[in-house]
């Protein structure tokens, strides 16, 4: 069955989303969840949304959907305590902790792959069904044919977004806004600095899409067999939430969705549908103007009567008996429970008794309540009349015991353990790897245990392998789409032919692709790893050692337990975007591009954003990331990631880092000594 799933930032956005007819909503707690800025909701609100919800057939799914660290743990486990208690039927998760905690204290629990988890091909999706998620929700980047390749690749549930704001980032891959001001979107808090004026050459807002809409391709959607039609918007007024849900229920049912008014509630210039067509051109491209602003004020009050009164969603059985020497008796069911109201015998009608049509036409009312009379079995003994005011009476008192009995939270079983613990970790004096874009970078000797090259330079320049031995690893994209699966799969036993069988994945999609080649697995920084428990998780679906988020501090990384080694990028122009919409790319298209540029922001600082075969590609910060002359403890290998730098420059930068000394030149040491938000 379909579902149209709205988001709730708050009680007023709950209403409209209920009121204007969504099948189901998704709202945060108090804490763990991706819109850490949206009112959100309280222990005691939490419960009476549920109650609200479920009283109207609405389900409701929680977000806790950021990443933990070690600390927070005990938090995330009593916020999954009161999100059981208060009888959701979802969670939305992306840290594997957060999948492990819930999976062992509320089994009972429905779980959500986040669209933070980046999955965006059939391995991904199948991984997460594994590890005991129910239901994906698909990066926004797919087209249409890649969504129905994955859904017939799976039985678990596919959630679309369909409706909203677009990240320039691949969600889970964005790290822009923590970088620059310490405010971690994988942690809920995102500044959106890409929606700020980038510039590449003459185009402006160069990392600013406009707001998708597939509302008009939904029932496509449905054919491919997606079941849940996301509107994104937990930080967006009642009256968006109510146009969105209402044009989508419109286009699914067949209709014709009122798109100008939702143009005029919120956009960014218009709509773009360029990932869903797999167009995906310069027009993609927009930002909020003033006409976008005063368009909304146009429209707000007609919008807000959408949602202004109670819809009739829940039907109902009657069964009303009456009799001239007995009670008369109304039975009310909505096909679980079951109540009733009496009234006192009825009169012997003068005139005309009451019969089916009077009864019907009073029982019908009820304006205000959740509920709408189905059908009605009705039976006289005699000839009965019953005054209006009784039946009314009647009926407003057995309505507001099934809506009592329809509003009790019932909580879901929560299991009480302690948080798992895992040994301390000791390490040595720490290895160094060699992360290059380019094999020609790579001219200098060295003594470092792993080079690491794209699998693309290898197959360039087979020559590495003999070169370089055991010490050599394949980077894996870190983005495969679905029509690309079965070509890494053939790439990588190509690969183990040649004696290459050393992998590194950034993603759990490609990890999966990896292990069922039968390759080493060692895990990037891509994976997201913050905590203790998700570096289990990952050991245990088959790591050999993993390079921890460079989100992450340094203090928090020396406390991270447990056997697996674990790295951190010790220099490097950071990845600080993965996207599928290219900045570079002209309204003529990619002809003449020599698949790098640079961006620039509004205070001179340049950005490189580099092409990856005209499938991706990666926006690098202004600046290298530099910690030699930093002592951070505790980690078992310190990579080197070079991108754009010269074979001397690449040399220099190794000899200096190796010999502990400072930058030459401008540099930041990330967010390793920075508390992250």
């Amino acid at each position: 069955m379909e579902e149209i799933l709205a988001p709730a930032g708050g009680k007023e956005q709950l209403l409209a989303a209920v009121r204007a007819g969504a099948d189901a909503v998704y709202l945060g707690a108090r804490n763990f969840n991706a819109r850490r800025g949206a009112a959100n909701f309280e222990e005691n609100e939490l419960f009476e949304a549920v109650s609200y919800c479920h009283a109207r057939n609405v389900k409701v799914h929680v977000t806790l959907n950021t990443l933990v660290t070690d600390s927070e743990l005990p938090d995330l486990l009593e916020e999954i305590k009161y999100v059981a208690k208060s009888g959701a039927d979802a969670v939305i998760v992306q840290d594997l902790a957060t999948a492990k905690l819930v999976r062992e204290h509320c089994p009972d629990i429905a779980m959500h792959a986040s669209t933070q988890m980046t999955i965006h091909n059939l391995a991904g999706a199948v991984a997460a069904k594994e590890l005991g998620f129910s239901r994906i929700v698909l990066s926004r980047e797919l087209s249409l044919n890649e969504i129905k390749t994955i859904a017939a690749g799976t039985d678990a549930e596919l959630e679309v977004f369909v409706h909203g704001a677009l990240c320039m980032c691949m969600s889970g891959a964005c790290y822009l806004s923590s970088m620059i001001g310490g405010r971690s979107g994988n942690r809920g808090l995102c500044a959106q600095p890409c929606r700020l004026d980038f510039r590449f050459g003459e185009k402006d807002h160069a990392l600013s899409l406009k707001d998708m809409s597939y509302v008009e391709h939904i029932r496509e959607l449905a054919a491919a067999g997606v079941c849940s039609f996301k509107i994104e918007g937990r930080m967006k007024r009642p009256e968006y939430v109510a146009a969105a849900v209402n044009a989508c229920k419109t286009a699914l049912a067949g209709g014709v969705p009122d798109m100008e008014s939702l143009r005029a509630v919120f956009s960014r210039q218009g709509f773009t549908d360029g990932y869903f067509t797999g167009r995906r051109g310069a027009d993609m491209f927009g930002f909020r103007s003033h006409d976008d602003v005063t368009a909304g004020e146009r429209v707000f009050k007609s919008l807000a009567a959408l949602y202004k009164d109670e819809p009739q969603k829940v039907p109902l059985k009657m069964t009303l008996s009456l009799s001239e020497d007995a009670p008369s008796v109304l039975s009310v069911s909505d096909g679980e429970n079951q109540v009733s109201a009496s009234a006192a015998p009825c009169r012997k009608a003068l005139k005309t008794p009451t019969d089916y049509d009077i009864a019907r036409r009073y029982l019908s009312k009820t304006g205000g309540t959740p509920f709408y009379l189905e059908s009605l079995d009705f039976s006289a003994k005699g000839e009965p009349i019953i005054a209006a005011g009784e039946i009314n009476e009647m009926r407003r008192s057995a309505l507001a015991r099934l809506l009592e009995i329809r509003s009790r939270v019932i909580p879901k079983e929560f299991i009480e353990a302690p948080l798992p613990k895992a040994e301390k970790h000791s390490c040595g004096k720490a290895a160094f790897r060699l992360r290059f874009e380019k094999y020609e970078q790579v001219c200098f000797e060295n003594s470092a245990n792993a080079i690491i090259l794209p699998i693309a330079e290898i197959e360039r320049r087979p020559e590495a392998i003999s070169r370089f031995g055991s010490r050599l690893f394949a980077e894996l994209p870190p983005l495969v789409f679905p029509m690309e699966e079965e070509k890494l799969k053939a790439r990588l036993e190509a690969l183990k032919k040649a004696g290459v069988t050393d992998v590194v994945c950034d993603n759990i999609g490609v990890l999966a692709i990896a292990k069922a080649a039968g390759m080493t697995l060692h895990g990037g920084h891509g994976l997201n790893i913050l905590n203790s428990v998700a570096l289990s998780e990952y050991e245990r679906l088959g790591l050999s050692d993993a390079t921890v988020s460079f989100e992450l501090s340094a203090a928090k990384i020396r406390r991270l337990c447990g056997k697996i080694p674990r790295g951190i990028i010790g220099y490097g122009y950071l990845p600080l975007m993965r996207t599928r919409a290219c900045p570079l790319k002209k309204a003529s298209g990619c002809k003449g591009c020599p698949g790098t540029g640079k961006l620039r922001d509004r205070i001179g600082k340049e950005f490189t954003y580099l092409c990856f075969e005209r499938k991706f590609g990666t926006l690098l910060n202004s600046v290298p990331l530099w910690t030699a002359d930093k002592d951070i403890q505790g980690v078992d290998f310190v990579t080197l990631w070079f991108t754009t730098e010269s074979p001397e420059r690449c040399e220099k930068v190794y000899r200096m880092f190796t010999a502990g000394q400072p930058a030459d030149i401008e540099r930041t040491c990330g967010l390793y000594f920075r508390e992250l938000l």
